[in-house]
């Protein structure tokens, strides 16, 4: 039976915070303040998961515009469906956005898309920004980091052909190479990326109340502008470290007009022969390649104060490693050398100028290896992956960072890495995965995820572990992933090592998960596992977790077609689950094995509670994939109970594209 069966399309309500004006003909008001939210739900549904972030965040949609809400829509290569929450508000020149502060703020960060030159490239344009109508300033918005298109590895180039001609394309459903006449392929080919932001300092502090307007200006040349979100916070005065190596001292030029790599380089050497910390001020250095760390310790005056930032250059022959460019960033050495140890980062923005994805560049904004150390309260944007570690390496803490805006991941455990933890760091926008364990060749064993949050990544999964042995993911938030993955997975792929000891998912929170898989034409679940390379089958323990408003299944167990004879999936146990709202199922089984389920509660549940293909074998015995009740197991959807007992342990109830009922708003439980 094949699987590559188009889905109903879907679009589903997100939660409604505040009024919303629904076309341009008037503005409306909104209660003040404007509705505060996480990943665009009410906080309250959230409380406890998720990182501890000194902004608050409020959606465009929630707030007072003369503008147009866009969405909600979850379909790929739409400006709404990469949006928080699904929904934006669009401003044509003249048209305007206005927040109201919940709180005291002298900075806020505007997320936004404008639309791309006709050709690729980018465009500029500006945006207005008032308080109360005064004290104007002016955003420069740019377009130059978004708007990527066509197939993997993707082009900025919007009047492409195809990448790979010889590739299986879902749009006409055929190898356009091997199709004769050959299909009409519309340009631009799979527009993705559309979004980026901006931070702002405001030159005061605001009470709560005050309005901050957003305008696109008359004469901005961008035909629209899509104002996404708005985080508001009070920034702290910059931090001074007095006894330090001082960069400024050997030479660094905190304008960015001169290249200042060398002088930190100085301040570096000095500082470990001195046993002394560097000290990075405020101002913008521009440096244009990688800084090499070992044992020792570079403070910024904070993020919003220090920025080391700097353009990508073409190498004049390949690297090594296969990299054809360079850029700013800070490496660890590399593990066959040894490694690097020691190195602590803290306090400063790392702002790089990758526009296209080439796998084999290392123009990450950290990279190497690092053991014993620790990276804390960075700003990482616009480089290919915020933190890329190759192991083997021990003992490293990545904790409060924001990385946003990334070309692929924004941080992944390449192998080998052991005893570490991310905690508490803030992802949004990524291009692939936003955070990664991938145990290719070394296993990564012992390593902790914990309450971070990962929102909008626009191609693959909120969290991903491939392989590995005795890792955790917990107490984490995962919103709004796109295409071609989904919030939370466990996969056997990519080459990677095989699942041994236990993986937990214990704690964490989806909203709007649960993707439409554009390759095989099917939805996944809010958590997914796949087995593709080989079976899955050591202690899998998923307990706490809830899924919000999944678009499709919750959960789902998976193999690829041409080897669903061969591998299997076991050992899974789900424990203590909430589940509210589904498009589709509860659980989609598209693989042979089984899991145990105990107090799995749902509501709010589209179709069948189990839709259950096991491996498409349908033996007069049932399914290939068994479901044991543990008891506890509530709730379910118009069908009746999500596990009821004539589905159990493996009655086959496969339906290959299942009507999607979109499920209304979370909701407290």
């Amino acid at each position: 039976m094949s699987r590559r069966v188009a889905l109903a399309a879907v679009t589903a309500t997100a939660v409604g915070l505040g009024l919303v004006v629904a076309g341009p003909a008037a503005a409306h008001q909104t209660a003040t303040p404007t509705a505060v939210t996480r990943a665009a739900l009410d906080p309250s549904l959230v409380a406890g998961r998720g990182a501890n972030v000194p902004f608050v965040e409020q959606e465009a949609e929630n707030a007072a515009t003369n503008g147009v809400v866009i969405g909600p829509d979850r379909n790929a290569y739409t400006l709404p469906a990469e949006a928080s929450g699904r929904k934006a508000v669009k401003l044509t020149p003249g048209q305007w956005v206005e927040f109201t502060l919940p709180k005291a703020a002298n900075a806020i960060t505007v997320r936004y898309s404008v639309p791309d030159a006709p050709n690729g490239g980018g465009i500029t344009a500006p945006l207005n920004v008032t308080v109360n109508g005064g004290n104007k300033k002016t955003l420069t918005l740019t377009s130059q980091f978004a708007w990527l298109y066509n197939q993997y590895p993707f082009t900025n180039d919007p009047n492409a052909g195809l990448l790979h001609p010889d590739w299986w394309i879902t749009e006409c459903q055929c190898v356009p190479a091997a199709t004769s006449p050959a299909p009409e392929i519309t340009k631009p080919f799979r527009p993705m990326h559309f979004y980026d932001e901006q931070r702002l300092l405001l030159g005061r502090t605001y009470k709560a109340g005050d309005k901050v307007r957003l305008t696109a200006p008359a004469n901005t040349n961008a035909a629209w502008t899509v104002i996404d979100l708005l985080d508001s916070e009070v920034v702290g005065a910059p931090h001074v470290r007095v006894l330090a190596a001082n960069v400024l001292l050997f030479g660094a030029d905190p304008t960015g007009r001169r290249d200042s790599a060398p002088a930190i380089e100085k301040a570096i050497a000095f500082a470990k022969r001195s046993n002394l910390k560097v000290y990075l001020p405020p101002g913008v250095y521009q440096v244009n390649r990688h800084i090499i760390v070992d044992d020792v310790t570079i403070e910024g005056a904070g993020s919003w104060y220090t920025i080391i930032k700097g353009k990508e250059v073409a190498l004049p022959t390949p690297a090594p490693d296969g990299s054809v460019h360079t850029g700013v960033g800070f490496y660890g050495r590399d593990a066959a050398d040894g490694g690097s140890r020691n190195v602590h980062l803290s306090g400063f923005t790392i702002e790089g100028d990758v526009r296209e994805r080439i796998d084999t560049d290392q123009v990450n904004g950290i990279g190497g290896a690092m053991s014993d150390s620790t990276i804390k309260g960075l700003y990482i944007r616009h480089t290919k992956v915020g933190l890329w570690f190759d192991g083997p390496m021990n003992n490293l803490k990545v904790t409060d960072n924001i990385i946003v805006d990334q070309m692929a991941d924004a941080l992944n455990f390449h192998g080998g890495v052991t005893n570490s933890v991310v905690a508490g760091n803030f992802i949004r926008n990524t291009g692939d995965d936003g955070l990664a364990m991938w145990s290719e060749k070394n296993p990564n064993v012992g390593n902790v995820f914990d309450r971070n949050t990962v929102q909008t990544p626009t191609l693959a999964n909120g969290i991903a572990i491939y392989g590995g042995k005795d890792n955790v993911v917990s107490n984490n938030l995962v919103a709004d992933p796109l295409r071609e993955g989904s919030g939370l997975h466990a996969g056997s792929r990519f080459g990677a090592e095989p699942f041994t000891g236990t993986l937990k998912f214990t704690g964490n929170t989806t909203v709007r998960a649960g993707a439409f898989d554009l390759n095989w034409r099917i939805g996944l679940g809010s958590i997914w596992f796949y087995a593709l390379d080989r079976s899955i089958e050591n202690d899998i323990q998923v307990t706490g977790d809830h899924y919000l408003d999944s678009t499709y299944n919750a959960i789902m167990m998976v193999s690829e077609w041409g080897v669903k004879d061969l591998y299997s999936i076991t050992g899974v146990k789900f424990k203590d689950i909430r589940v509210d709202g589904t498009g589709t199922s509860v659980l989609s089984a598209r693989v042979k094995g089984g899991a145990s389920f105990e107090n799995v509660d749902a509501r709010n549940v589209g179709a069948v509670g189990i839709n259950n293909c096991g491996s498409f074998g349908f033996p007069p015995t049932g399914s290939e994939f068994s479901v044991t009740d543990l008891g506890g197991n509530d709730g379910g959807g118009t069908t009746g109970p999500w596990a009821g007992s004539w589905q159990l342990p493996n009655t086959i109830t496969c339906d290959d594209r299942p009507p999607v009922v979109a499920p209304p708003g979370p909701s407290p439980w």
